[in-house]
C-alpha cells in the first residue's frame, strides 16, 4: 500500500505507462523566453498553452515533475462554483461581480471538456456532480442553494434531489438528498495535466522537469534563477500554489497549504461498481470535512476524506478512510484498499483565489481551495490575455480582498487548528 509520502506513487501515477509520462530535461545554463512560467500543475500548464498560442515564447519550471502537486493527485472533479460561496463574495464586491465569477466558474468547466476535446486528452471524463445532504440542515441548505443558482445567477443545470431521486446517483442510506449538476463532472486530474503540458509543448513552449525556481529578479527584464541556470524574460507567471515555497513570501502569507488524502480500492467487478454509482456521476457531502468520491475508468473507488492542517499526517491513514468509505458502503467490507495517498492544496482565509500581480509584469494565481481541477485552467487562460493586454477578465478575480493568515510563521497553524475544530464538531453534531 502506497503512503502520502513525497515520493509516494499515487493510484493516478500507477495507473500510467512509462511513455504516458516522459521525463523532461532540468534547466541547464541561460535560457531566454519572452515568459517563465513557475510551476507544472494545471494553472501553469494551461498559461503556458493559452501564451504558446499566442505566439509567446514560453518557458515553463517545474520542480518535481509536471503534475506532482496537488493538480495530479487530487480527487479529480470539476465543479461550478467558487469555494468561498456567492454570497461571501456577493456581501465583499456587490452582486454584479459576484454573478461575473459564477459565470466565469461555469465557463470553466466548459473550457475543461474544450480542452480535453480539442487536443484529444484522454483523461477518462465523465459528466455530473451531485452534492449530497448528511445532515437535515444540509436538505435546507440545497433548498436555498437551489434557488440562488436559479433566480439570482441564472444557473438552471442544477436541480435538488428529494432521497429516491438520490439513489439514481448513489446507493447509500447515510445521504438525505442533494443536487446534481450535469455540466459538472470528473477526470484523471494526472492524465489531464500532463495532456494539458503536451498541447502547450506542441504549441511551442519549453518544459523543463527538476528546476526549481530558486530566486528572481524584476524589472524590465527578469531573471529567474534555478540551481543549474537562469531563465531571462519580459514576464513570469507564478503558479507554484502551495508548493511555491520562499520564492515570493508577500504570498506565502496569504496561502497555507492543507494535507488531503485519499484511497483506491482494488478494481471491482463492473456491476458491483455501477451499483454504486449508478449514474456515475462524482459525489461530495456538504460537511465542513467533507468525504468525496468516484468511480476510476478501471471500477476502483477513489474516495477521499481526511484533512490535515497541522502538516503532519493523521495517525493510520488508510484504515481510518477505509472506515470512512465503509460506513457509506457497507457492502464494501471485504475490499481491499491498494492505495493511499495525499498532498497539499493551497487555501486563502476567504477560500476565494486569489489572482493579481506582484509588478506589472510579474503575474500570480493561487488559493483555489479545492476548487482548482477547472478553474485553474480558466485562470492560466486569464493570465495569458492579461499579459497580453486584455486584463479585464482577470481583474474580476484580481478585485477580491484577501488577508494574511494569523498568527505568523510559527502560530498560522496551531490557530487554524484550533478554529478547525469548531467545525469538526459541526459535523458530528449537526
Amino acid at each position: 500500500m502506497y503512503l502520502s509520502q513525497p515520493d509516494a506513487r499515487s493510484y493516478y501515477a500507477d495507473s500510467l505507462g512509462a511513455a504516458d509520462r516522459p521525463a523532461r530535461a532540468p534547466l541547464a545554463g541561460e535560457h531566454r523566453a519572452d515568459v517563465a512560467v513557475i510551476g507544472g500543475g494545471i494553472a501553469g500548464c494551461s498559461a503556458a498553452l493559452h501564451l504558446a498560442e499566442r505566439g509567446y515564447r514560453v518557458a515553463l519550471l517545474e520542480a518535481n515533475r509536471v503534475g506532482y502537486g496537488a493538480s495530479g493527485r487530487s480527487g479529480g472533479q470539476t465543479i461550478f462554483g467558487l469555494a468561498a460561496g456567492q454570497s461571501a463574495l456577493a456581501a465583499q464586491l456587490g452582486l454584479e461581480h459576484a454573478r461575473r465569477l459564477f459565470d466565469l466558474s461555469v465557463e470553466a468547466l466548459d473550457l475543461t471538456q474544450s480542452l480535453i476535446a480539442r487536443h484529444g486528452i484522454d483523461c477518462d471524463y465523465r459528466p455530473n456532480h451531485v452534492h449530497v445532504a448528511v445532515r437535515p440542515r444540509h436538505l435546507a441548505e440545497i433548498a436555498a442553494w437551489e434557488r440562488e443558482l436559479h433566480e439570482v445567477y441564472g444557473y438552471s443545470s442544477a436541480r435538488a434531489l428529494d432521497r429516491a431521486q438520490l439513489r439514481e446517483h448513489v446507493a447509500s442510506d447515510r445521504y438525505l438528498g442533494g443536487l446534481v449538476d450535469p455540466r459538472s463532472g470528473h477526470l484523471h486530474p494526472l492524465k489531464y495535466t500532463l495532456g494539458l503540458a503536451r498541447a502547450a509543448e506542441r504549441a511551442g513552449a519549453v518544459i523543463f522537469e527538476g528546476s526549481a525556481a530558486q530566486s528572481y529578479t524584476g524589472g524590465p527584464e527578469i531573471s529567474v534563477a534555478t540551481a543549474a541556470g537562469q531563465v531571462r524574460c519580459r514576464h513570469l507567471v507564478l503558479a507554484g500554489n502551495a508548493y511555491l515555497g520562499a520564492l515570493a513570501p508577500a504570498l506565502a502569507r496569504r496561502i497555507l497549504g492543507v494535507g488531503t488524502y485519499m484511497i483506491a480500492t482494488e478494481p471491482l467487478d463492473p456491476g458491483r461498481a455501477g451499483a454504486l454509482l449508478p449514474s456515475g456521476a462524482a459525489i461530495a457531502d456538504l460537511n465542513w470535512i467533507l468525504d468525496y468520491f468516484r468511480l476510476s475508468a478501471d471500477h476502483r473507488l477513489l474516495f477521499g476524506g481526511r484533512v490535515s492542517y497541522s502538516a503532519f499526517e493523521p495517525p493510520r491513514l488508510a484504515e481510518s478512510m477505509r472506515r470512512r468509505m465503509v460506513r457509506i458502503f457497507p457492502e464494501l467490507h471485504d475490499v481491499r484498499v491498494s492505495h493511499c495517498w495525499g498532498g497539499f492544496l493551497d487555501i486563502t482565509m476567504s477560500r476565494a483565489p486569489d489572482f493579481g500581480r506582484l509588478a506589472p509584469n510579474v503575474y500570480y494565481l493561487q488559493g483555489f481551495s479545492g476548487h482548482g481541477m477547472a478553474l485553474a485552467g480558466l485562470a492560466g487562460k486569464l493570465a495569458a490575455e492579461a499579459l497580453a493586454g486584455t486584463a479585464e477578465r482577470f481583474d474580476v478575480f484580481a478585485r477580491i480582498t484577501h488577508r494574511d493568515f494569523p498568527g505568523g510563521r510559527w502560530l498560522r497553524r496551531p490557530s487554524l487548528v484550533f478554529a478547525m475544530l469548531y467545525y469538526r464538531l459541526r459535523d458530528v453534531l449537526g
